[in-house]
């Protein structure tokens, strides 16, 4: 049988459950919840009371940040990795943060809108934050931080189909949305019970007493009996914190692409009396109800109520027990984590020394001698230099692995970079080909504007011309026709029975430079009439 110890750890309080995993049957031994001043001496008193010395401990993680990415559902496991940071750090540049300073969990989910994508739930922690929530249990045996928004639905046996909210009202209040049984997005409110508890502390002088006033208050819905004057005076602190948290419930209801069907409450403001009525009044249709761990019998001795109140430890601890998501643990796996417990026995303190020479004196004693101190010293010795070796050879195979995996690695990332190249200098042609055809395609549009420019500029040109003439010609000339030879050029025919009206004409025309390179023919007289035939060019 395995056992952890899970500390849900808060501002001003611990709540704790040691809980303890039989094949599939799963047991709550000891609970209870802990006000302090300094958290490490509650975490060891708490460790003595529960005689968890040797038994794993799960907490919780602080002040974690959610961010969401969207991937393509195709991508390997290393190519998701390199895009996920790849998101992240940008988002880090967008908000002037150092992506070195967080350490970093995701889970992959069903993206609801987009089969072709999957949807990652990216969970960071400021490294400084989880050094502190490391150095408050430290001494004792470290197994897993998690985040209590990925623990809680460890708690529910959600079949598939079923779409719920669970509310866990704690110092801040994190919402967590299950679709199909899978953990869909996670909401974190500022509103939660350190709101209410703090104001009521002003009044009571004391924290824990506070926390008692929350448990034994009653929230009566519009059903119950009118209030006394001694109910309003918490519920008027207790009440705006609810309604906060219960209006953005259901705006989280309203706008999920998925129809939730129930909702569970948990956390410190389950425990206020009728805290579900109240919800059910606001959410109508929904179903709301207090969180009970699924493998929680009633039983006469201990009210289910306790056992709600410490659901948040129990859910860490089922956590370090390896129930729930995968790949949520903070904590970063230790050489010392992987060794045997039988040979971290061998490697602890000193104080353990007494014990191993008793063990000592049991062997000498079923060979039938009794070993004296330098034997037992020898002895000491011997496990020593093979816990050296053990060790050793650990090591080497550890870093012959890891060799062997980073040599691995790079020979992909070089197969991989190669194979982009590739692909790269295929697009490059391909792109040169399109540059050489839209080159092409662009001149042909260039000459053939250009002839229509030319078109229109000749068009023009000869109506300009025949008014140009009209306004000079004089009375006596007569035009025979007006020939547009080539481009530019034009021919006109004119005759007059006065010569000097037709170099009139002609020197008007020049003069004007109504056309250029003006040149005309002699003149030609018959039966009185000169013809002259006039050249030039339209400017």
């Amino acid at each position: 049988m395995s056992n952890c110890l899970g500390l849900y750890i808060e501002e001003n309080l611990i709540k704790y459950a040691k809980v303890s995993k039989e094949r599939d049957n799963i047991k709550v031994e000891t609970f209870g919840v802990m006000f302090y001043e300094k958290a490490s001496d509650a975490v060891k008193q708490i460790i003595e009371e529960t005689y968890s010395q040797k038994t794993p401990i799960s907490v919780n993680l602080s002040e974690e940040m959610y961010n969401y990415f969207d991937m393509y559902a195709l991508l390997t496991k290393k190519d998701l990795q390199k895009a996920i940071a790849t998101e992240f750090e940008s988002y880090c540049s967008e908000k002037g943060y150092n992506p070195n300073v967080f350490e970093t969990r995701y889970a992959i989910v069903d993206n609801q809108l987009d089969k072709d994508k999957i949807k990652i739930i990216h969970i960071a922690e400021n490294k400084i934050e989880l050094n502190k929530r490391t150095q408050q249990v430290e001494g004792y045996r470290l197994l897993n931080i998690s985040p209590i928004s990925m623990s809680i639905p460890n708690l529910i046996n959600a079949q598939v189909n079923d779409n719920c909210l669970i509310v866990n009202i704690e110092d801040k209040t994190t919402i967590t949305t299950v679709i199909d049984n899978k953990v869909s997005n996670i909401d974190i409110l500022d509103e939660g019970s350190a709101d209410f508890l703090s104001k009521i502390n002003v009044k009571e002088n004391s924290y824990a007493k506070a926390y008692e006033v929350c448990k034994n208050t009653t929230i009566y819905t519009s059903e119950g009996r009118e209030l006394q004057d001694e109910d309003t005076s918490y519920l008027e602190d207790i009440m705006p914190t609810l309604f906060e948290i219960v209006s953005k419930t259901k705006q989280i209801i309203n706008t999920s692409t998925e129809k939730i069907t129930k909702v569970y409450l948990t956390g410190t403001g389950a425990l206020i009396n009728n805290a579900d009525l109240y919800f059910q009044e606001y959410l109508e249709d929904i179903e709301c109800e207090i969180l009970k761990p699924y493998f929680i019998e009633n039983t006469r001795d201990i009210s289910i109520k306790d056992y709600i109140e410490v659901n948040s430890a129990i859910s860490l601890g089922m956590m370090g027990l390896g129930e729930g998501i995968p790949g949520m643990n903070f904590k970063k796996t230790s050489l010392i984590d992987k060794l045997p417990d039988w040979l971290k026995i061998e490697i602890g303190p000193k104080e353990k020394n007494k014990e191993q020479e008793n063990k000592a004196k049991i062997i000498a004693w079923d060979l039938g001698q009794k070993l004296d101190k330098i034997e037992i010293n020898l002895l000491r010795t011997c496990v020593s230099i093979l816990l050296l070796i053990f060790i050793y050879s650990g090591f080497s195979v550890l870093l012959s692995n890891q060799m062997n995996k980073k040599s691995e690695e790079i020979q992909g990332s070089i197969q991989t970079t190669n194979e982009q190249i590739g692909l790269a200098n295929a697009d490059n042609e391909k792109i040169k080909e399109k540059t050489n055809e839209y080159a092409n395609l662009i001149k042909s549009i260039e000459d053939a504007n250009n002839k229509l420019a030319e078109r229109n500029k000749t068009r023009n040109s000869i109506p300009n011309l025949l008014n140009q003439i009209m306004t000079i010609i004089p009375e006596n000339v007569q035009l025979t026709s007006i020939e547009n030879t080539t481009d530019t050029h034009v021919v006109i025919n004119a005759q007059s029975n006065k010569y000097e009206q037709l170099g009139y004409l002609k020197a008007k025309i020049k003069t004007d430079v109504i056309l250029t390179n003006v040149i005309s023919t002699a003149g030609q007289k018959e039966n009185d009439i000169v013809a002259v035939k006039i050249e030039g060019d339209l400017p």
